[in-house]
């Protein structure tokens, strides 16, 4: 929430524009703070995609989530290509669509080779239903329901078992002389710099099995006919920038690797899980997708060749450095309330409602007023959402052009857990999404409507008049 002013002199909203698109003819999307496609065209507007961000919210209203469909694949082409060039073995990028989980996103990122990681019984039907290959779909989570299991043993998906509940309910499911596709979610007690509730992979964790029960898991599993376990997997967090935890992780994962055979277990597959972080303010620097990669397998194969074990089918699920930057969100200014020697508050048409990471991890953003891209920023602001919520203000300290009622304000890296976390708070309609490409504009989120709010509610005879 808190976002103190950007470092260095400021000009124009221009400046936040794609920088390495000149000197890297291939800019790795997470070290960006705009989509790849932006630019600024003769009328001093934002273009998105060869779209115009203030036409698209002429066409579909406001608040508008713009997702950039080339810089969606370039990261997905980045990653899967990375993988390719550095590792020796066979290995499968799975986009972890917690992140942003909707039919649109999932067939494009489907459409270039990548699996889909879901963590529900609504990701894993909505990833089924864009046409993703269950061979490709793995289910998460801490505490899968029955049906849930049912329904990813039904489709034919990989489960990754979390926990001992998870474990002996497979077991009593399973159809006599079925063998359950799973992989182990273990917990590695490795720490990262990282907020306190996207930290995953640290001991005191509600994720994973605890490496301690080690030895009692895979006796367990080895003695299950219906359990057919192919992999680990492990987690350790969200927007980390640095690299050692990644490395360290890989090197923990293959003693596991190693452990495992010892019990007849033929485990083949390692996923080390994600969590590269991305490019939200100016002082961000985040490694780019090639850099985590090449690191990435460096440290499996060195790690391997010592213990003299074949390679695994290596598995990454990168989520926030897929789609993050790809999209933007586009608000319409309103009102505003100057106090004076304090602040000016400016008041958006969304808020926490269709973002609520700042107040829910005070995370930190960037806008602009895509109507006034070469306006030289003279005002700090704070940016207020419309909520009956003191604390619903989307970035404090803005630095902006002068603003006017009507003007389009645009908030940088609404790709990752904008939509997927929004609410209905007060009763707001969740907003409309398009994905832009080439000039042209497509629907892929319909903006709810008034009746959409009340389609679920129930009201009893009694209390009709």
């Amino acid at each position: 929430m808190v976002s103190t002013h950007p470092t260095g002199v400021q000009h124009s909203g221009s400046q936040y524009l794609p920088q390495s698109r000149d000197t890297n003819t291939n800019p790795s999307p997470n070290q960006e703070l705009l989509p790849l496609t932006a630019r600024v065209h003769s009328h001093d507007l934002l273009e998105i995609g060869g779209c115009d961000v203030t036409t698209l919210v002429e066409q579909f209203g406001s608040p508008l989530y713009i997702l950039d469909e080339e810089t969606l694949r370039s990261a997905c082409q980045q990653y899967r290509d990375a993988f390719k060039q550095y590792y020796k073995g066979e290995s499968q990028v799975l986009y972890a669509s917690k992140a942003w989980n909707c039919l649109a996103v999932c067939a494009i990122v489907a459409s270039e080779g990548l699996g889909i990681d879901v963590v529900s019984g609504g990701e894993l039907y909505t990833a089924l239903q864009a046409g993703v290959s269950p061979d490709k779909i793995y289910l998460h989570g801490n505490n899968k329901s029955r049906e849930e299991l049912i329904l990813a043993i039904e489709s034919g998906v990989t489960v990754v078992a979390d926990n001992w509940y998870e474990l002996r309910t497979l077991v009593e499911i399973a159809q006599p002389g079925q063998a359950i596709r799973i992989m182990l979610r273990l917990t590695p007690g490795i720490e990262c710099h990282t907020h306190e509730y996207i930290r995953t992979g640290h001991l005191d964790s509600k994720f994973g099995f605890d490496p301690n029960d080690l030895d009692e898991v895979f006796t367990f599993v080895s003695q299950q006919p219906a359990l057919n376990c192919v992999g680990v997997h492990a987690h350790i967090g969200s927007q980390i920038f640095e690299r050692q935890p990644h490395q360290d992780l890989a090197a923990v994962m293959v003693q596991w690797l190693r452990d495992a055979g010892k019990y007849g277990l033929n485990i083949t597959e390692l996923n080390v899980g994600g969590g590269l972080g991305i490019k939200y303010t100016e002082s961000d620097d985040p490694p780019s997708i090639e850099e985590w990669v090449k690191a990435i397998c460096e440290v499996i194969q060195a790690a391997c060749a010592a213990e003299n074990l074949p390679l695994p089918k290596l598995l990454s699920e990168p989520g926030r450095s897929l789609i993050a930057t790809a999209c933007v969100t586009a608000y319409t200014i309103g009102s505003s309330k100057v106090i004076p020697e304090i602040r000016t508050y400016v008041a958006i048409d969304g808020g926490m409602s269709d973002n609520p990471r700042p107040i829910t991890y005070q995370s930190v953003y960037r806008a602009v007023v895509a109507n006034k891209m070469s306006s030289p920023l003279t005002q700090t602001v704070t940016i207020a959402g419309k909520h009956c919520e003191s604390g619903d203000i989307l970035i404090k300290n803005a630095v902006l052009p002068k603003t006017e009622p009507g003007d389009i304000l645009v908030v940088m890296g609404t790709g990752a857990y904008n939509y997927s976390m929004a609410s209905n708070y007060n009763r707001l309609p969740r907003p409309a999404a398009v994905v832009v490409a080439n000039g042209e504009a497509n629907l892929i989120l319909q903006r709810e409507t008034y009746q959409d709010l009340i389609r679920q509610d129930s009201l009893p005879e009694r209390l009709k008049k």
